[in-house]
């Protein structure tokens, strides 16, 4: 009884206590409500600013997985997007309170400066040459020439193999010629105002660079360099004409791991009355669209690519074509495949026709070991003027083979040699042979291979013959894959191809190229797998049927089909045991220059060093990245804001501590009319509060008592120690905000929570009023005892749940962001009851997430009773609506 006696005066004394505050004049109180009124709207910019960060960091993270392709646009708009919205919260921090962390401006200063370098980090061009011959170039000048003619410099000068007379015009001529007259500057303006990657108009935008390139003039410098040069094999010619091939060498281009294949122009056999005429479609070319598309998808900057161009005598070739020093569908294999055809090599790589396959052996003897043999109805030809032209072969050579036995033989031997020369790595090579018999090197590359894989015998195909569509063709990229149909035979349908669809066209076209990433597969009724198409196909891991004759019309738009291209085979519908084939996606960002960029400058804005608040370390000028100062002025404007009636003794805008049957580790700041009247004790009691979404939020907090902690496995139990010893601050008994703290900031129509129950931390923030386009509600999770892995367990058993009551939810690592808005009152409502819920009830769940059983029945557990929860809820609006109506 004693003791029941002393609990209730305790609790009777609590109710009573009373803060004496100094009297202060209406005129102290007047503008003490004017400063609380200009720091509350400072912190609701701060907490606008701080959520516009935090969401660049989420599309950063996001990137940096590389499962998206994103350019230096997308790096440079979230850079600045944080930067600005970083230096919004510095000076609303400086608003709620002066002078008191002037250090962050400083810190923002130095983090800028580092991310301000790398973007703007550029290579140097330490060599001035413009025009270089051929035969002084080799593979150690890739920076000044591009790859493809620095490669043939080695065929040329350290194989002695025929390579056409020629020479290089510079990356230092392609950069004198961007900025004669400012041109890169406008070109960098113009891709400014197209707007983001996803928005901007390919289309238009390319049109006006391209445009603004043909329209510019040639510098005198480059243009006495390239007549010297000419003028020089001209000589050596007899002082005969000489007509050209004018091809790109741009930085990437036939790099290890990018080719760029088919992206650029090429022009062939040019007058030289031409040439600078054509110089100048090269340059503009890399503004194509499918240009900027591959750029975009591959991750390299703009800045980065210096068009080079080879400068090549014309090879009037009889037959020409493309040599696999291995097969590119099977990394096991290592027959040389030679694709041949009649006339110059252009046919095959464009993927127009049908070619000749020849497959030998590395043996001594170099044994032929298939021979297929097609139909080769056209070929290219060099016009007697200038140009060339598709025209019909003759009866006799269409079905001839377009190569000798001994010229196969010569050709693997090129081949193998050049194989050798790059120490064994595979080879794309280019090659051409004339009038004379002479074999020409046009191109060599580094070939990109792929693991074949093949369904085991237990894959019984006979029972999907009859939804067969196509059988037959060629395997151009390998693996499965299921999308709709979608026919493209002219450019415009360009505009139209949907995400994910099947692309079927009649040939396969450097053209479709900006649209293999967004294809689920290709299929083309022409074209073989050395074509430029196949290569970006391979490149992109999108499976590809080519010369799969019939398709347009077996194939019909809207249709459902999987495209099987290891057995050439397209079904009508989702066959789910050939899908179950499925390859894994390449990540193409990884690696590349803009990834590397992004990567880069995450390391200043990504990082977080501020861990507790506690410690001495956490000052302002120990900020080294921007979520160390997002960080630092969340947790401290939460303080400054709490701390406003205490520090100026004004009671009516301090802190009150909220008593629910007993005093509770939650404050509560009245913001505007968060209480139902003005509170001058030290505690607020749950009646006295008037914020509607703190009181929803509470309601689901407190509608069902929390069981304790699970029961934890030796695991469960291992992690939270390991954990505890790594971070001093989680340890009990030491003095540290990881305790339960938790404040609410609150006005009628608003409220937002800090809490931090044990080892995970929260925030919540919503605006809910009768007027549904301004009602929102967001919440952010992350943390835990346990290690990692069950961390990020309870993480998606979190997101599960929330997704399942339609709130939008993003996990980045063990970060998770969800979101509602735009509804209205009651559905607001109860979303927050679910979040109040949640909040109390995944107490210590990633103990237990390595444990199948008890994640089942926790998860069963608590969407029963936010069911009941609602459920409830419904009947009460139901009885509201009945009384409203008597």
């Amino acid at each position: 009884m004693l003791k029941k006696l002393a609990t209730f005066s305790k609790k009777f004394l609590f109710l009573n206590q009373e803060e004496h505050d100094p009297v202060l004049e209406e005129e102290e109180v007047e503008a003490l409500r004017l400063t609380f009124k200009s720091r509350y709207h400072n912190f609701k910019l701060l907490l606008a600013a701080n959520t516009r960060v935090l969401e660049a960091m989420a599309d950063i993270e996001r990137a940096l997985q590389g499962n998206e392709s994103f350019s230096m646009s997308f790096v440079q708009t979230r850079c600045t997007t944080i930067s600005v919205n970083v230096f919004r919260m510095i000076n609303s921090m400086e608003v709620i309170s002066p002078g008191k962390y002037s250090a962050l401006k400083d810190s923002f200063a130095a983090i800028q400066k580092q991310i301000d370098g790398l973007l703007d980090a550029r290579k140097q061009i330490t060599d001035n040459r413009l025009v270089i011959p051929i035969t002084a170039l080799s593979s150690e000048m890739t920076e000044l020439v591009g790859a493809k003619m620095a490669k043939l410099g080695d065929v040329k000068n350290r194989l002695h193999m025929h390579v056409p007379d020629g020479f290089a015009i510079t990356a230092a001529a392609h950069e004198m010629f961007m900025q004669a007259g400012g041109l890169q500057k406008e070109i960098a303006r113009l891709f400014q105002v197209a707007g983001s990657d996803e928005d901007r108009n390919l289309d238009l935008v390319s049109s006006q660079i391209r445009q603004l390139i043909m329209a510019s003039e040639v510098p005198d410098p480059i243009y006495r360099a390239v007549v010297e040069a000419y003028s020089a094999m001209k000589a050596a010619n007899n002082n005969q004409e000489i007509r050209m091939a004018v091809r790109s060498s741009a930085f990437g281009e036939d790099a290890e791991n990018t080719s760029f294949a088919g992206q650029y122009r090429s022009e062939l056999n040019v007058s030289f009355s031409r040439f600078f005429y054509y110089y100048k479609q090269v340059l503009a070319s890399k503004y194509s669209v499918q240009a900027i598309t591959y750029k975009l998808n591959r991750g390299f900057r703009d800045e980065d690519i210096a068009m080079c161009v080879g400068c090549l005598a014309m090879v009037d070739a009889v037959v020409g074509g493309v040599i696999y020093t291995q097969s590119p569908l099977d990394n096991k294999d290592d027959a040389i495949y030679i694709n041949a055809t009649w006339g110059l090599p252009k046919a095959v790589v464009d993927g127009n026709d049908l070619c000749d396959i020849f497959v030998v052996s590395r043996d001594d003897n170099l044994t032929i070991l298939r021979r297929e043999v097609h139909n080769k109805s056209h070929q290219i030809v060099c016009l007697d003027g200038e140009g060339y032209a598709r025209t019909a072969t003759t009866e006799e050579l269409a079905d001839a083979p377009s190569l000798t036995d001994e010229q196969i033989r010569d050709l693997a031997d090129h081949a193998i040699r050049i194989e050798q020369y790059y120490y064994d790595t595979p080879q794309d090579i280019e090659w051409a042979i004339d009038s004379q018999g002479k074999i020409y090197i046009l191109q060599s590359r580094p070939l990109q291979q792929l693991e074949a894989v093949l369904p085991g015998p237990e894959l019984d195909l006979k029972r999907f013959e009859s939804s067969l569509l196509v059988n037959g063709g060629i395997n151009a990229s390998p693996g499965v894959a299921s999308g709709n149909v979608f026919k493209v035979a002219k450019k415009v349908d360009i505009l139209q191809f949907p995400e994910g669809a099947v692309l079927v066209v009649e040939q396969a076209l450097p053209t479709w190229a900006p649209l293999v990433a967004r294809a689920a597969a290709v299929v083309s009724e022409q074209g073989g797998f050395a074509g430029h198409l196949a290569n970006v196909a391979r490149e992109f891991g999108i499976p590809a049927i080519f010369g799969a004759a019939g398709a347009m019309a077996q194939l019909h738009n809207g249709d459902a089909v999987t495209v099987a291209a290891d057995l050439c085979r397209v079904y009508l519908g989702n066959i789910g045991p050939l899908l179950e084939w499925t390859r894994p996606v390449p990540k193409l960002m990884l690696g590349s220059p803009v990834f590397e960029s992004l990567e880069a400058v995450s390391k200043h804005i990504i990082l977080l060093n501020l861990l507790d608040p506690d410690s001495r370390d956490f000052q302002p000028q120990n900020c080294r990245t921007f979520h160390d100062i997002t960080r630092f002025i969340h947790e401290k404007s939460v303080v400054e804001m709490f701390n406003f009636g205490k520090d100026h003794s004004f009671s009516e805008r301090s802190s009150k501590q909220l008593y629910y049957r007993v005093p509770m580790n939650w404050w509560l700041l009245n913001l505007d009319d968060g209480f139902t009247h003005e509170i001058h004790g030290k505690y607020v009691k749950l009646e006295d509060i008037a914020s509607i979404p703190m009181l929803a939020f509470w309601e689901g907090f407190a509608a069902i008592p929390w069981d304790g902690p699970p029961a934890m496995d030796g695991k469960g139990m291992t992690s939270i120690i390991f954990r505890s010893t790594m971070n001093t601050a989680l340890v009990a008994g030491v003095k540290s905000k990881y305790a339960d703290r938790n404040y609410f900031m609150v006005s009628k129509n608003f409220c937002t929570l800090s809490s931090r129950l044990g080892y995970h931390f929260s925030t919540m923030e919503a605006m809910v009023s009768e007027r549904s386009s301004e009602n929102y509600l967001g919440f952010k999770f992350k943390g835990g005892a346990a290690d990692f892995e069950r961390c990020l367990g309870r993480i998606h058993f979190i997101r599960e749940i929330l997704e399942r009551y339609s709130f939008r939810v993003t996990v980045i690592g063990d970060h998770l962001d969800a979101r509602t808005e735009g509804r209205n009152m009651q559905y607001m409502l109860s979303r927050l009851k679910i979040l109040g819920y949640l909040t109390l009830h995944t107490r210590q769940l990633d103990m237990i997430m390595g444990n199948t059983s008890l994640v089942g029945y926790y998860m069963k557990k608590l969407t029963t009773d936010i069911d009941s929860l609602l459920n409830a809820a419904d009947n009460d609006h139901i009885g509201d609506q009945s009384l409203m109506s008597s």
